[in-house]
């Protein structure tokens, strides 16, 4: 029994592994506003699929869990599902395969590219729909260590958030 309780420890900490957490700044930029809204926090990364941005204290957060994703910026919660919102499928799918050291998937409304050492991941969702959140992500990553560098949401009208991570 002593052993059994052993080796699910062992097999659950290696499911789960914590990679560690990376400083982040957030960059909120709006066209209409002369200043952009600046704010720092972490990244924290938990094999298989576990993604948590946080920033403003706690305040301002993007967490992907598996294939539901939940962010909360300004006081406002919004959630979906890669399953049933195929902008975030492709993005989930990026996100699991980079967080597991797999190869990027490849997909028709997701392009890659290579250069100075960094793989700059560009998903444009094919199908535009007005409630759309965001018109596309750019997710800039470490070739050789996979590690985050930059994260982008563009929205509408020119707008972004920006992660930076370090």
């Amino acid at each position: 029994m002593k052993h059994l309780k052993a080796l699910l420890f062992v097999v659950f900490t290696l499911c789960c592994v914590t990679i560690g957490a990376q400083n982040v700044t957030r960059t909120r930029h709006q066209a209409a506003l002369t200043t952009d809204a600046v704010t720092t926090g972490t990244l924290s990364i938990r094999k298989p699929d576990y993604i948590c941005i946080s920033t403003d204290g706690g305040r301002d957060q993007l967490l992907m869990d598996g294939t539901k994703f939940t962010m909360t910026m300004g006081g406002k919660l919004h959630e979906t599902d890669s399953q049933q919102n195929p902008q975030f499928d492709t993005f989930q799918k990026v996100l699991h395969a980079v967080i597991n050291a797999q190869p990027i998937p490849e997909c028709e409304d997701l392009t890659v590219e290579t250069k100075n050492g960094q793989r700059t991941i560009t998903i444009t969702p094919s199908t535009k729909k007005k409630r759309q959140m965001f018109t596309s992500f750019v997710l800039v990553i470490d070739e050789k260590t996979s590690a985050f560098r930059q994260l982008r949401m563009n929205e509408r009208a020119d707008n972004y958030i920006n992660y930076d991570f370090k």
